[in-house]
């Protein structure tokens, strides 16, 4: 939106009682086609010949003044007032001075006496409006702006005035996300001046922040029917935001790469600006960071430190993860520029992506204090704000298998933030289960208290201790449980978990009644990439309390087809062998060997927004050999469906069915459903997170 106090109003010289040479009508003509430079020198010229010429004094000041020289004009007027001091027409422009110095609250004095003198005054009207919406005081900008077009109706500059007031007006609604009066003043706009650029670029603007994205698409193909080749470009630059926003990436790069080839025929240099940047943008978008990264490094030789360049180069670096690096560009920017939103922003992110976030909260806080109530600087605060509140996860399951094994479980985990490194935790299990044709029944119930610090901010270590008590049909028992881990981010991209966990085997009666206590150690890798492939690989290597060992190893690659919502399709492989083999009691193979390909569609609850639903659905299908027995076909199919009611608190279903032969019951068919509800038990942190 352009600023009101870059608009200058031209009071017209009415003098009177003043005799003029015709001489200097090619200097007022100067003046009246915006040609200051020419209009000083003229004038300059005059003055030099007559150095108390009234009218040519006083159009050299205008001429100096509308040139960018307000200091001085202000000092040629206030002379001019020493020597005549009720001349009003003096008056008017000493009045217009003061606004080109910024110095809007002398102005507003000084307007409301110049009023009293002549509350008719076309000048003083619009002057007085114009300095009221510089202070923001749009209601009684837009009463004053309304006088003036009562005195002189359909004036162009009262009514251009009248524009920005009633965009000033949107912009302070939409700071307030009041989106629906910000649209009104902007579709009042769109009466009077069919079809403006400047109103249609804010409305767009205020449907992509209220997320009305079929509206924000409208509005932009409205920009192109004016049919300008700068407009044509705005409007694909916007159309290609918009298709980003609703994660058509191929399609955003598509449009862009239109507008990047209008580029020779756009007249406006911001627009030229705009279109290259966009362009960029599409190409990071899209994961062409080679080809990206060769235009920014062409912009730059030819327009080094350039903050909307170094931008670009900082948001190459966080999509492909490397974030020290994207610290670097946002340094760079902000000793340019402090108040830079992109640059403070920009560096909030990739600190809470390096785990720095003290630091994060520090410039997403700095960014708001330069960018009031900004909607994105606000969010991020809230999200961080979500990590570190305490929060409560309980589930509800009831599962059967085709060994007529029934159990009834409750799960409840509490995490408690006190601090940036330090959580307390808590989990309560109860589960009970019987089988039908034995009635055999047991019950366990497992508490775990713990803790988790993040020694630095790629290395964070868990651990819980707890105990299991279980009341089976010939054995009631207490055994000690834990859980411990080590979380290691050893490269970008990458993830590792070292464990150590000591469990009671609990899925049946049988198992409880048997006592059986696994001890795993056992570590996870992750590894994804910049060109959407990703690979996981799991090892488990157990000794049980019966001197059984097992051996477990999972492997998966898996390749991104969306990104919104996730859409991924991959190949799994899982070996499992035991020491012995005692399958009368659990299922023991000496070698398990499984296969399959699965599809896994996922609309993530952490960015889904309030008052929406979300979502996930696998599916899976593959085969499996148990020993020297025949391959055997498998399957297995998972659903969630949830609603998140606020930022605060969601509920899901799910429902699951496998085949796939277990670790730790006999049987190839297993079902269950639950009921999930999560809450943050606090509005924000416990502890301050102001800086």
């Amino acid at each position: 939106m352009m600023l009101l106090q870059k608009r200058f109003i031209i009071v017209l010289l009415t003098i009177t009682n003043i005799s003029f040479s015709q001489d200097m009508q090619e200097g007022f003509t100067y003046l009246e086609t915006a040609n200051y430079e020419e209009a000083e020198m003229y004038f300059k010229a005059v003055l030099q010949n007559f150095p108390n010429n009234k009218t040519a004094k006083l159009c050299y000041g205008r001429a100096i003044g509308l040139n960018g020289k307000p200091k001085k004009a202000n000092s040629i007027f206030v002379e001019l007032l020493e020597e005549y001091p009720n001349d009003f027409e003096i008056k008017l422009n000493y009045a217009e001075s003061l606004l080109w110095n910024k110095e809007y609250d002398t102005a507003k004095a000084y307007y409301e006496k110049l009023i009293v003198q002549d509350a008719n005054n076309f000048p003083a009207l619009l002057g007085y409006a114009n300095t009221l919406s510089n202070l923001k005081l749009f209601d009684d900008a837009l009463i004053y702006v309304n006088k003036a077009l009562d005195v002189l109706p359909g004036n162009e500059s009262a009514l251009i005035s009248k524009k920005y007031i009633h965009l000033g007006y949107a912009n302070q609604y939409l700071k307030k996300q009041k989106y629906n009066e910000a649209e009104i003043y902007l579709n009042q706009n769109l009466l009077e001046f069919k079809n403006d650029r400047e109103t249609l670029l804010n409305l767009a603007n205020l449907y992509l922040i209220s997320n009305k994205l079929e509206k924000a698409e409208a509005t932009y193909q409205t920009i192109a029917k004016r049919q300008e080749q700068d407009d044509i470009a705005l409007s694909l630059n916007g159309l290609a935001l918009v298709a980003h926003l609703k994660a058509k990436e191929k399609q955003a790069l598509k449009i862009s790469t239109q507008a990047y080839h209008k580029i020779k025929f756009i007249k406006d240099t911001t627009v030229i600006q705009q279109t290259k940047e966009r362009y960029i943008q599409a190409l990071i978008w899209n994961k062409k960071y080679r080809k990206a990264k060769t235009l920014t490094n062409q912009l730059l030789s030819k327009m080094p430190n350039k903050n909307w360049i170094l931008a670009l180069n900082a948001t190459r670096h966080i999509y492909k993860s490397e974030f020290k690096k994207s610290l670097e560009n946002y340094n760079a920017i902000l000793q340019n520029d402090s108040t830079s939103f992109d640059g403070n922003l920009g560096m909030a992110n990739a600190l809470k992506a390096l785990g720095r976030y003290k630091d994060a909260y520090k410039f997403a806080q700095k960014t708001l204090y330069f960018y009031d109530n900004q909607k994105d600087a606000a969010n991020f605060v809230k999200t961080l704000n979500t990590q570190f509140t305490p929060q409560l996860n309980t589930t509800t399951t009831y599962s059967f298998d085709n060994g007529d094994n029934n159990a009834f479980a409750l799960n409840t985990n509490i995490e408690i933030p006190f601090s940036f490194k330090f959580k307390l935790l808590a989990n309560y299990n109860y589960r009970t289960t019987n089988n039908s044709v034995t009635n055999n029944n047991a019950t366990a119930n497992n508490v775990l208290f713990g803790l988790s610090y993040a020694l630095r901010p790629k290395l964070n270590i868990k651990a819980s201790l707890g105990t299991n008590i279980t009341n089976a049909e010939t054995n009631n028992h207490t055994q000690l449980l834990s859980d411990i881990a080590i979380n290691i981010i050893p490269f970008k991209l990458q993830t590792l978990d070292i464990g150590y966990k000591r469990e009671v085997q609990n899925f049946n009666a049988d198992l409880l009644d048997l006592e059986l206590i696994q001890n795993n150690i056992y570590a996870n890798y992750n590894v994804n990439t910049n060109f959407n492939l990703g690979w996981f690989t799991q090892y488990f290597y157990t000794f049980q309390n019966d001197n059984n060992t097992r051996h477990l190893f999972f492997t998966s690659l898996y390749y991104t087809i969306l990104n919104k919502p996730s859409l991924k399709t991959g190949l799994n492989y899982q070996y499992i062998t035991f020491k012995d083999q005692v399958p009368e009691l659990y299922f023991s193979p000496e070698e398990f060997n499984a296969t399959e390909i699965f599809l896994n569609l996922i609309k993530d609850e952490n960015i889904a927004k309030p008052k929406t639903w979300f979502y996930e659905l696998t599916a899976a299908t593959g085969i499996q050999f148990i020993e020297n027995n025949d391959r055997q076909s498998t399957f297995r199919f998972r659903a969630k469906l949830g609603y998140k009611f606020s930022d605060r608190s969601l509920i899901n279903v799910y429902g699951s069915h496998s085949n796939i032969a277990s670790t730790t019951a006999a049987g190839f068919s297993f079902s269950e459903i639950g009921l999930r509800f999560k809450w943050y038990l606090n509005k924000a942190p416990l502890f301050s997170t102001k800086f």
